[in-house]
């Protein structure tokens, strides 16, 4: 006999189903249900099934459409009927819709939910209601008969929704009175008018212009994502190339924000023209920039420093990430985009109430963006190794397809900043999943950290220097090399060959850090591989015998200098006032100003301080830049492979379940209970449960569960004592719990 009801249809299944639906549909089992009427009851509500469809993709649902559309909402239906309204075969859809609860019965009594209905809307498939008028009418042969724009406008509606504002829909005419196409359609039935103004294909005309099937062909198959074939390594060498100037990027914005930290806004986040700068001192778009900033602070390297005027200020953490080797320090930054909570796409959008979305600010945060941003790359990690996909927005209509119910109206727009930002970060290349990601994704940062230094270009130990002062760096520089390089020049153009430029000021600053002019020629003459220009060591020469002739020290600070006559230039200087000058001797100046604001004054009046340590040697007196505590980070949100429920707990689940079910339908005696169901007589209950113990009998028991639910259960007691009975399943229930209590009858 078929099953009645969802709940009979539970019932009859195996262990191995309800852990299917289990699985499937995690909130049915939380908490357990008491039986199989309630976990039915759960399985049914609308949110819950809403839930359970977003992860179905296009065919199942059409097929889920088909049964609401053959009425298995209210009566059972077969497969076959399904299988002749869509067309192509179901019977894989079917058991997935029952496997989640969504359907049920056999073949032959196929029924639904009735918040399945809910789920395909006013028009299931995008079709109409059926016209009784059309009933028993060759419908294709009435469509024969229309002419060519009439035609036009039925295709139209057949594409769906099937309705359509007219004021041709006002009145009903004729056929031989009938001028308009619309007028021509209502008066053979194709359309019927639904007010005055608006006018609906029915039924059985939208199947009709289908071809005899509820759906055109090209909607169930799911859209082709050409693909296109590279060498692994030749993705992963393009990747690395690109992780290499996002990290080179960050590492100027830290350095950036460590001497001039943007406010952070009363409302949190950034501000539009502290972005505009930030872009602009990058030398980068706003959409680099904000993605760079983002993941400085995901990755802990900026924070806010929480004042009562709050900074956005490099962490703690910021000078051990930029001594660490470039695959490492990319690592840390693939990792915190890959378990970003928010969507940096989002900012500059506008909310509900028109206000622009600022970056960095809690209005971008999205729970759901971790498994959005893991989806896109799942997809491309189930690609041949090397594929890459020809376009996004083929990869776009996929995943759609996969999952049109997910993701809200952002669906499409998070696949697209996925895979942009995946390739400004190094993770995507050529449309393809590097070899590191996809150890990454899988949480294996050991092989990920290795692979990514497999793929990046080897360090290289020299630069070619030109006669027009620019320095060239082949690949990246070795940690030391690049130091020394970056004391005395200007990066003037980066990439794959980073360009430098030596300038009278980049000199000037190497002379300031307390290098010599002997040490800048050594570094230049051995590390460069084409011969040193002449033009390059007269602009050492020239500034170095400049450079460090007035001296300044810490004294409130002071100057002093072997030449009287420039010693008296810098007093008659306009500077002397407003830098609070005064001499103390023929050779010596000081002022009440720091030493650093001082220096700062004279160079830019034209002149060339150096600042002197204790000792009387040059030092760096430039700051190393603001810092603030590092942050504790939060645990890891997302699993590499999301567990779900483990075996143990679904064991546990339906046991409860099936417990219930038989407690459910068991007969029982005479019940012990307290007068108005205050909870059972202790004293009868001890009794009730002391004889069962002896004779070895069943008890139905009516308790209160840890959840404050009311639920039943047949136990066997085998021991009673200290304020808990136990049954032979290992169950322990306390008396205070028990609401009443009875023996089970024999059948």
């Amino acid at each position: 006999m078929p099953a009645t009801s969802l709940a009979d249809w539970l019932r009859s299944v195996s262990d191995d189903a309800l852990a299917a639906l289990l699985r499937s549909r995690r909130d049915l089992a939380t908490p357990p249900p008491s039986d199989t009427t309630v976990l039915a009851t759960r399985a049914g509500a609308p949110g819950s099934v809403s839930r359970a469809c977003e992860n179905l993709d296009t065919f199942a649902l059409a097929v889920l459409d088909a049964l609401v559309l053959a009425g298995a909402d209210t009566e059972a239906v077969t497969l076959d009927e399904i299988t002749r309204l869509v067309g192509a075969p179901v019977r894989e859809a079917v058991d997935l819709l029952r496997e989640r609860a969504i359907a049920w019965g056999d073949d032959e009594n196929l029924r639904v939910l009735p918040a399945a209905k809910e789920v395909a809307g006013s028009y299931p498939a995008g079709l109409g209601a059926p016209s009784a008028a059309l009933d028993g009418v060759d419908v294709a042969a009435l469509i024969a008969e229309t002419g060519d724009d009439e035609r036009a406008l039925l295709n139209t509606l057949a594409a769906g929704p099937p309705i359509g504002r007219t004021r041709d829909a006002a009145t009903t005419l004729p056929l031989d009175q009938a001028v308009t196409p619309v007028q021509r359609l209502l008066a053979r039935g194709l359309l019927t008018r639904r007010d005055g103004g608006t006018v609906e294909l029915p039924r059985q005309a939208g199947i009709a212009l289908r071809g005899g099937h509820a759906f055109s062909e090209d909607t169930l198959v799911e859209p082709d994502l050409p693909l296109n074939p590279h060498q692994p390594s030749t993705v992963d060498q393009t990747a690395a190339g690109e992780a290499l100037e996002f990290v080179r990027v960050l590492e100027n914005l830290l350095t950036t924000w460590s001497r001039t930290p943007p406010p952070v806004l009363k409302a949190g986040g950034l501000g539009v023209r502290e972005l505009k700068k930030l872009a602009r001192d990058l030398d980068v778009d706003e959409t680099r920039a904000i993605l760079l900033a983002e993941l400085a602070v995901g990755a802990g390297l900026v924070a806010d420093s929480q004042t009562t005027s709050p900074e956005w200020v490099p962490t703690t953490l910021t000078d051990s990430w930029l001594a660490s080797a470039p695959a490492q320090r990319w690592i840390t930054v693939a990792q915190a985009w890959l378990e970003l909570p928010r969507l940096p796409g989002l900012a500059g959008q506008r909310d509900a109430k028109d206000r622009p979305l600022a970056p960095l600010a809690e209005d971008l945060r999205r729970p759901l963006a971790v498994t959005a941003r893991r989806r896109v790359l799942r997809t491309l990690a189930d690609l041949p190794r090397g594929c890459g996909v020809k376009s996004t927005d083929e990869l776009v209509r996929v995943l759609a397809w996969r999952a049109p119910r997910r993701g809200g109206r952002l669906r499409d727009e998070i696949v697209r900043w996925t895979m942009a930002e995946a390739t400004a970060v190094g993770v995507v290349a050529l449309g393809a999943l590097t070899t590191a990601a996809g150890a990454l994704l899988e949480d294996d940062r050991a092989t990920a950290l290795g692979q990514m230094g497999e793929a990046l270009p080897k360090p290289v130990d020299q630069v070619l220097v030109q006669a027009d002062l620019t320095v060239v760096a082949p690949g990246p520089l070795e940690a030391e090399l690049a130091a020394e390089i970056q004391a005395v020049a200007d990066i003037e153009s980066a990439g794959h060959a980073t360009v430098y430029r030596v300038t009278e000021t980049s000199v000037r600053r190497a002379l300031d850090t307390g290098r010599t002019a002997g040490e800048l020629h050594d570094l230049f003459s051995t590390r460069s591989a084409t011969p040193v220009p002449q033009s390059l060591t007269y602009l050492i020469d020239d500034v170095a015998r400049r450079h460090g002739r007035l001296r300044g020290g810490v004294a409130g600070c002071f100057l002093r200098c072997d030449d009287e006559v420039l010693v008296a230039e810098v007093l008659a200087n306009a500077s002397a006032d407003d830098l609070e000058l005064r001499k103390i001797a023929p050779t010596v100046l000081i002022s009440p100003l720091p030493l650093a604001e001082v220096l700062d004054g004279l160079r830019a009046a034209g002149f060339a301080p150096a600042a002197e340590g204790p000792d009387g040697r040059v030092f760096d007196l430039r700051p190393s830049g603001k810092r603030v505590p590092a942050r504790a980070r939060p645990a890891r949100r997302v699993a590499p492979s999301d567990p779900g429920i483990s075996p143990e707990q679904l064991n546990a689940v339906i046991a409860h379940v099936r417990a219930g079910d038989k407690a459910a339908g068991s007969r029982r005696g005479a019940a012990v209970r307290l007068p108005g169901g205050g909870g059972a007589d202790t004293s009868s209950t001890l009794a009730l449960l002391t004889k069962a113990t002896r004779e070895q009998r069943q008890v139905w028991i009516g308790f209160v569960d840890s959840h404050g639910t009311a639920t039943q259960r047949v136990v066997t007691p085998v021991r009673v004592g200290g304020g808990v009975v136990e049954g032979s399943d290992q169950e322990r229930y306390p008396l205070h719990r028990i609401t009443s209590a009875a023996l089970v009858e024999d059948d």
